[in-house]
């Protein structure tokens, strides 16, 4: 079954940035660990299309692994925001500066060896281990698990047959290409064994396949109902000088969004927070909500706004470079924040006009 999985993956692989086609690892080339490492700690949590500009600009503008450790960590924030999960960005300077500096720039071959590095987990262990090394180790992603599900029918609910699944996938991984084996597993389950509409009839472990055979593979797999998120509530306060200028801050490096720009701001509660204006001066609200859903919760934001003077006090920066420094939940505050706020104003500033 893994020599038919691989015969399919040899012509339909996809292409990607960080990966190394089929036809190109025959001949001997081998992915750059530092891409691998890279790649798939973006791709934690995240999907394909939208790691892959992200991948690019920053191997352009830190080709080494020894370039991102020297990196300013507010430069790298900066580069990581609209990525989400800013954990691992935290996490990804650390492991760079213990690989460039303790490990020689050489990332450890073991899935052992890497999951003692920062911010790389069982999965992320076994990926690095397989595709940059081509160690025979078992990957385990949404995909592999959805397609190890439907191959096995297996109907226990997720994430209780996690294990079961794992060992269901540890039995078919080959000595031979792992690190193929492994990408191509994760195609497999990206491209035709799909969540909703899996394309079983094009596809290469057809005739194995339990679920196909008995009509329900697109029932599975089966996972437990969620629980419903509750909602939190903050207020985002934006400040905007004359010259377009908005005040902003650097969140605490611990916590969600740690050491990402945002603007000043509540705690986030379930009740309705306290106000806590960063100076005293005309806030008032400017009717937008920014609504985020993060892991285990929604969020919404209250925006409230008020016009300034030069003088104010803080950190304020144009208004661009502001949103390409912040992750997605100050970017869309900021945004309804500043439409708003010109709406409100542009009456007064059409009266002082005519004066």
């Amino acid at each position: 079954m893994a020599a038919e999985l691989l015969d399919w993956y040899d012509g339909a692989a996809r292409s990607m940035p960080w990966r190394v086609p089929p036809d190109a690892r025959a001949l001997g080339i081998r992915p750059d660990p530092y891409h691998v490492w890279l790649s798939e700690v973006m791709l934690q949590q995240t999907t394909v299309a939208a790691v892959k500009g992200y991948f690019s600009a920053f191997v352009a503008r830190w080709p080494r692994i020894g370039d991102l450790a020297a990196a300013e960590d507010a430069e790298v924030m900066a580069a990581w925001a609209g990525l989400g999960y800013y954990a691992r960005a935290r996490n990804l300077l650390k492991c760079a500066r213990l690989v460039a500096g303790e490990l020689g720039g050489r990332f450890p071959e073991t899935e052992a060896g890497l999951r003692a590095l920062p911010g790389i987990g069982p999965y992320t262990a076994a990926a690095i281990a397989s595709i940059a090394f081509d160690r025979p180790a078992v990957v385990l992603d949404g995909n592999v698990e959805r397609v190890m599900a439907r191959l096995h029918a297996v109907e226990t609910p997720l994430p209780g047959a996690k294990e079961e699944l794992r060992a269901l996938a540890a039995l078919l991984t080959p000595a031979e290409r792992p690190g193929d084996y492994a990408q191509a597993v994760m195609d497999l389950g990206a491209t035709i064994c799909a969540p909703r509409a899996p394309a079983c009839g094009i596809c290469p472990w057809l005739t194995p396949c339990r679920a196909r055979r008995l009509g329900i593979a697109a029932e599975l797999p089966r996972k437990v109902r969620k629980a419903k998120k509750p909602v939190r509530r903050g207020v985002a306060y934006l400040a905007r000088r004359a010259d377009g200028a908005v005040l902003v801050e650097r969140r605490p490096d611990r916590g969600l969004l740690g050491g990402m720009l945002g603007l000043p701001g509540t705690d986030w509660a379930e009740m309705a927070p306290s106000p806590r204006p960063p100076f005293a001066a005309d806030w008032r609200d400017l009717g937008v909500e920014a609504r985020h859903t993060f892991t285990h919760f929604h969020l919404i934001l209250t925006v409230e706004g008020a016009c300034v003077g030069m003088t104010a006090t803080g950190e304020f920066r144009d208004a661009d470079a502001a949103l390409a420094a912040m992750p997605t939940v100050m970017r869309k505050a900021l945004r309804l924040g500043l439409g708003a706020l010109g709406d409100a104003t542009a009456p007064a500033r059409r009266a002082n006009s005519r004066r």
